[in-house]
């Protein structure tokens, strides 16, 4: 039997929609405040929640958010309001919410909500992270912000930042809900049939993912597919985690369709630039895991947490992820402590003995280019293969730093996002 959750400050409501609800035959569990939802959600996981706005305690947005925030949004919520207004109830949408339903609500729209809901919780694999998730610190706050300002924009908008740090669940925030979402995972349709993509995402959005990576035929087919948007209505949305400019500058990135992608232009903040977040993203991971019953119960001790917050993360999200399924796997106790974190995390490499591993019978140039050699080497495997980190850990600039290993022979490889 499906347990639905009733949340609504006002008695008669609660009643009647327990009532209708019932004979439907759904189990019913009824909270008159946030704080009773809050319990409730606590002792266990509803498969429905129809959540009030207006409450006396805390409104409804707030609670959505909450559970957003805590990794507790892992069923299907629709909202309620006798006065709602259209910005609320795209705001509610934006954080989570299923769907909205205005007061007096009608029998059959009630329960055609009800069921599509339902069927809709009950096709969701696990829980994704959000952007609502990703963080309260200010960096987070700030990307809010810039991506609210060109929530309405139909313009391309092209997301910049490191590879697993969040590019994508930026994108999912502009993107309107119950509007087609198309995320192509092999770019090559771009080559064969663009406008055939923006058929299936008329009305919603197009996220195409690491645009640096595209070759030229599929770099020509996007350009086709931009000078369509407006014909299909599509938002055009790409992420990317190199420099288009440089690739434009050594001939690699078509000028023209980077000029009509970069006219709207954000990044998204590295995770060890907004590294506070750390803890409470890792609790989240830890509890979706649990919510997905795919670990028994598990929590993080203090110690452990800062020492994750200390930890640089070159892989970001996906590399915070990864330790934390390893650590709720693998540590022995309930409590994940700091000793299985340290052991969890990857150690840095050594410095290497320069003088140990040079021949130093060798002139002074070839011995100078040796050293280069051994020295980039060194920076790239610390800094996991992330240019950018290694360009400003060296001092170089990138377009400097790219010709210094081009001319010592150093190739980088693809998959980090970095190098053309």
């Amino acid at each position: 039997m499906q347990h639905i959750l009733v949340v609504d400050d006002e008695v008669g409501i609660r009643e009647l929609l327990s009532e209708i609800l019932s004979d439907e035959g759904y189990q019913v569990r009824l909270a008159e405040n946030a704080s009773e939802a809050r319990t409730q959600r606590t002792r266990a996981r509803p498969d429905l929640v129809l959540l009030d706005i207006w409450m006396p305690d805390t409104d409804g947005i707030t609670l959505l958010r909450e559970w957003a925030s805590a990794g507790l949004l892992t069923m299907p919520v629709v909202m309620m309001s006798g006065h709602g207004t259209i910005d609320t109830a795209v705001e509610a949408t934006r954080i989570g919410a299923y769907d909205f339903l205005e007061k007096p609500i009608a029998l059959q729209k009630l329960l055609a909500t009800v069921g599509r809901a339902l069927k809709h919780g009950g096709e969701q694999s696990r829980p994704a992270l959000s952007l609502a998730s990703l963080g309260r610190g200010a960096l987070i706050a700030e990307l809010k912000q810039r991506l609210e300002r060109v929530l309405n924009l139909r313009t391309p908008l092209l997301l910049m930042g490191e590879p697993g740090c969040g590019i994508e669940l930026a994108a999912r925030f502009l993107h309107q809900r119950n509007t087609p979402w198309v995320a192509p995972e092999n770019h090559a349709v771009l080559a064969e049939a663009p406008l055939e993509l923006l058929s299936q995402a008329r009305e919603g959005t197009l996220f195409l993912h690491e645009i640096a990576d595209l070759s030229r035929v599929e770099q020509k087919g996007l350009l086709l597919a931009v000078s369509k948007l407006e014909r299909y209505n599509v938002r055009l949305v790409c992420g990317v985690s190199r420099d288009l400019a440089e690739l434009v500058a050594g001939g690699i990135f078509d000028s023209r369709l980077f000029g009509a992608l970069a006219a709207t232009m954000i990044r998204v903040p590295s995770l060890r630039e907004h590294r506070e977040d750390v803890p409470d993203l890792a609790n989240l991971m830890l509890n979706r895991m649990v919510e997905a019953k795919e670990i028994t119960p598990r929590q993080f001790s203090t110690g452990a947490l800062n020492s994750l917050r200390n930890f640089d993360w070159p892989g970001n999200l996906t590399q915070l992820e990864s330790v934390v399924r390893t650590l709720a796997t693998t540590a022995p106790a309930e409590q994940i402590s700091l000793e299985d974190v340290n052991q969890g995390l990857p150690q840095p490499a050594p410095a290497p003995n320069i003088a140990h591993d040079l021949p130093l019978d060798l002139p002074l140039r070839d011995a100078r280019d040796a050293f280069e050699r051994v020295y980039f080497e060194y920076h790239i495997a610390r800094e996991g293969g992330n240019i950018s980190r290694v360009a400003d850990s060296v001092g170089l600039e990138r377009t400097h730093l790219y010709r210094k290993l081009k001319q010592l022979g150093i190739r980088l490889a693809r998959k980090n996002g970095d190098a053309p």
